[in-house]
């Protein structure tokens, strides 16, 4: 079915990075297809959860929360544009606590903050890109961000260092 052929080809695509000789990141050890589709990217990805908040606690800084699914085509864009860029991921692991979600697995957050997202910007879509708080609080919500200004759209890279 969808589901055995989206878990080959994210297991060909990770044995491609192994063969590559990328550094994994702590998505590895996950079991969903989207989320291992992110596992070598320079991102210093936080799956949802306790440890994500705990971090931004820590450290105070808020969170780049990311949701997506593995056949999104503007998902698998922004990837390759920006969290496979090490310029724009150093930003993004030095200023913010970043976490991937599969909007399939957890269906209750992506409506969560999707409902914002439509609400902020009068229209909604994945990739779904939520700046939080460290108390879960939205502040910048949006989908799809050009890694440099284009189409009327902030560029990503610009929007982490405002």
């Amino acid at each position: 079915g969808a589901a055995a052929s989206s878990a080959n080809r994210a297991e060909a695509f990770l044995a491609r990075r192994r063969a590559a000789g990328g550094k994994p990141n702590r998505l590895i050890n996950e079991g969903s297809p989207y989320l291992l589709q992110h596992a070598y990217n320079p991102v210093d990805w936080y799956q949802w959860g306790d440890a994500a908040f705990a971090a931004a606690a820590a450290t105070d800084k808020p969170l780049f929360v990311s949701i997506g699914y593995s056949t999104c085509h503007w998902c698998h864009v922004m990837e390759h544009e920006s969290f496979e860029d090490e310029a724009i991921a150093a930003v993004m692991n030095e200023h913010f606590i970043n976490v991937k979600i599969d909007r399939e697995e957890r269906p209750d957050v992506d409506r969560i903050y999707m409902s914002v997202v439509q609400a902020v910007t009068g229209s909604g879509g994945w990739p779904m890109s939520v700046f939080l708080t460290p108390q879960r609080q939205p502040f910048y919500p949006g989908t799809y961000f050009p890694p440099r200004s284009a189409f009327g759209r902030p560029g990503f890279q610009e929007l982490l260092l405002s």
